[in-house]
């Protein structure tokens, strides 16, 4: 039970790595505030975990509606202690065939979305002198990939913000970190075709893709009173991927 007690904000909740990281942080004895877009999925979700899973539809791009969740989040919860910036989308194209509007897409969610939501739990964390900010990035977004402008740029972007926090927020007992999955099974990766599936596990030493449960328990680890020392840094759970 090691975030007995502790309130977790984590958005793109209803599915995938935002999913496994719910459970996960439940069955630890958190009290998960889950945010998606996807309602249905949501409420599905909520089905299987309980009460413990309280959900609350937000789009992480629309400043003005996310400033607003929070608010209701922090007025039914009482504090957040605990923020996953898991949410985000792919638009996949080389560049010279990538749209303007896909472009922004990704950013808007992925990047836009992190600074969004952070910036609306930071200031509760900041007035009790106490609080831990994880991100999702990507290995993509440490080595670049091919295809990838836009989601790479995005998660680049999330771990420089990631070190920019970890410096303004140290002085409130606040520690930021990021994760860079590398190939993980999850609904985004499932319309990946398989032979694109089968290079990248020969570019993994361990030779498979990872679980959204391996990521989850990355965010555990780091959520916990066990990384009481550890700030600013971007924890790669990639299987050894090499791009």
């Amino acid at each position: 039970m090691r975030l007995k007690g502790k309130t977790a904000l984590i958005t793109g909740a209803a599915s995938g790595i935002g999913l496994a990281t719910a459970k996960r942080f439940i069955e630890e004895g958190a009290i998960v505030a889950a945010c998606d877009y996807n309602e249905e999925a949501l409420k599905a979700a909520k089905r299987e975990l309980g009460d413990a899973y309280r959900i609350y539809k937000m789009d992480v791009s629309k400043h003005d509606e996310v400033g607003k969740t929070v608010d209701v989040i922090i007025s039914e919860l009482e504090k957040i202690d605990i923020l996953i910036n898991n949410a985000g989308i792919t638009r996949d194209n080389f560049l010279v065939k990538m749209s303007e509007s896909d472009f922004d897409a990704v950013i808007e969610v992925n990047l836009k979305g992190v600074y969004n939501v952070t910036q609306a739990v930071v200031k509760s964390m900041m007035e009790r002198k106490s609080g831990v900010i994880l991100s999702t990035s990507s290995v993509v977004g440490v080595y670049g990939n091919i295809g990838q402008t836009n989601y790479v740029a995005s998660k680049a972007g999330v771990i420089g913000m990631t070190k920019t926090w970890a410096k303004e927020f140290a002085r409130y007992g606040i520690r930021v970190n990021a994760v860079a999955p590398g190939f993980v099974k999850t609904p985004m990766t499932a319309k990946v075709p398989q032979k694109v599936i089968d290079y990248m596990n020969s570019k993994t030493p361990l030779g498979r893709m990872g679980e959204a449960e391996e990521v989850a328990n990355a965010y555990l680890f780091l959520a916990s009173d066990e990384a009481s020392f550890i700030t600013g840094q971007v924890l790669g759970v990639d299987g050894g991927l090499v791009i």
